[in-house]
């Protein structure tokens, strides 16, 4: 096995069954990198819960992962916007009710909110990007901490950015909100280092043709860039046992 210090998710080939029986929730499943890794973790026979607003988009991910004949997927919609403390309660309830632990957490979803100067930002839709993109998965990992506590070798994954490990202008609220990933993901990952199961990192899934991407560059050539489809590899190694024993560490899904 690669050491820890040594391990770089982008060298991971994937193998057969690489997830088998293991459990992984992953949210903003219903689209872009969400939906490409919910299917490459069912493909390497996981059990993949789907988290996402949009009930109709959700079906057809699960549609899609039922054809592959391989995991299952289960549907949690929840709008992390609006969702209520009875709302995580409810989902974390019915994940421990049927699976009795949770053994991988991808937090995926964001939004982008607006290119702006500081100075300019409409600060409730700050306030809004920093809810969805940090406040949002603070309350889902701590809910999930006890599923995640019953599993004897769990992961904690948050997506980050290139903005949130060096700042850049005009970025705004999301820049800050990934900044805030990165932390929240090392003050977690020592916090449970040593004394539970769970490895906690942070990804970086670098410039891949998503509807937020183009939103934040419009004019950018898309055969550019990566598919999501192209970039679960490291996704799969940082959700699964390949990883065991790495922790607290900043990742890129590409190499730039």
């Amino acid at each position: 096995m690669t050491a820890p210090d040594a391990f770089d998710p982008r060298d991971y080939q994937p193998k057969p069954r690489a997830l088998e029986g293991r459990v992984i929730l992953i949210t903003g499943a219903s689209s872009g990198i969400g939906r490409a890794v919910a299917l490459a973790c069912a493909a390497a026979h996981a059990n993949v819960v789907l988290v996402g607003r949009s009930a109709k988009k959700l079906d057809n991910v699960h549609a899609e992962i039922s054809a592959l004949g391989a995991g299952e997927a289960s549907i949690a919609q929840l709008d992390l916007e609006r969702a209520v403390a009875k709302d995580y309660d409810q989902l974390a309830d019915a994940l421990l009710t049927r699976f009795g632990r949770l053994d991988g957490l991808l937090h995926n979803a964001a939004i982008l909110g607006t290119l702006s100067t500081v100075g300019d930002y409409d600060v409730p839709l700050f306030a809004r990007v920093m809810h969805v993109n940090v406040t949002a998965a603070f309350a889902l990992t701590q809910v999930l901490l006890p599923a995640l506590k019953q599993s004897a070798d769990a992961r904690v994954l948050f997506t980050s950015s290139s903005v949130g490990r060096r700042g850049r202008a005009y970025w705004g609220a999301y820049a800050v909100s990934k900044f805030a990933i990165e932390g929240l993901s090392q003050v977690l990952a020592h916090e449970l280092e040593g004394t539970t199961p769970i490895s906690v990192n942070t990804i970086n899934p670098g410039a891949t043709r998503t509807a937020m991407r183009r939103a934040a560059y419009p004019s950018e050539d898309l055969a550019r860039l990566a598919t999501p489809e192209s970039i679960t590899a490291p996704y799969i190694a940082l959700l699964g046992p390949v990883s065991r024993g790495v922790t607290g560490r900043a990742f890129d899904a590409q190499r730039l």
